[in-house]
């Protein structure tokens, strides 16, 4: 039987990672590639949700296209790691290798999603941080 959305995901995966459409598209229109990247790599998660993968793996795949667009606003840097942060293969990886497997999460995917949400609050602590001693030093 033919799955012609894991074709179509497949496809997006090939043409924005291996043919470099997606960091290309950063280069040319900075900021503006790096979302329109991400909006096409949405696809793959609408497909996981449809496929009831695990609420963690959806994260999974949204924390990957996140990286990739944050990435991607560096200038130059950030276009040169996009090359290499394919976070359409990567999801499409996550998709196939849950949907096999009933679309539950793994352990790994857990300590992922666990060490992303600490990550967030360390960044989050942080740049409060940061502007209250600015205010401080300005005051």
């Amino acid at each position: 039987m033919k799955d012609t959305e894991l074709d179509r995901v497949r496809s997006i995966a090939r043409v924005l990672d291996r043919y470099f459409v997606d960091p290309i598209l950063g280069l040319i229109i900075p900021g503006g590639g790096d979302i329109l990247g991400s909006l096409l790599g949405v696809y793959t998660v609408m497909i996981a949700a449809r496929r009831k993968v695990s609420p963690v793996i959806i994260a999974r795949m949204l924390m990957n296209l996140a990286g990739d667009a944050v990435l991607g606003f560096i200038p130059f840097l950030g276009d040169i790691v996009d090359f290499g942060f394919k976070a359409n293969q990567r999801n499409l990886d996550l998709l196939t290798d849950r949907v096999e497997h009933g679309g539950r999460a793994t352990a790994r995917d857990w300590l992922i999603l666990v060490g992303a949400v600490f990550a967030f609050i360390a960044v989050i602590s942080l740049v409060i941080y940061g502007i209250v001693a600015l205010v401080r030093a300005i005051a």
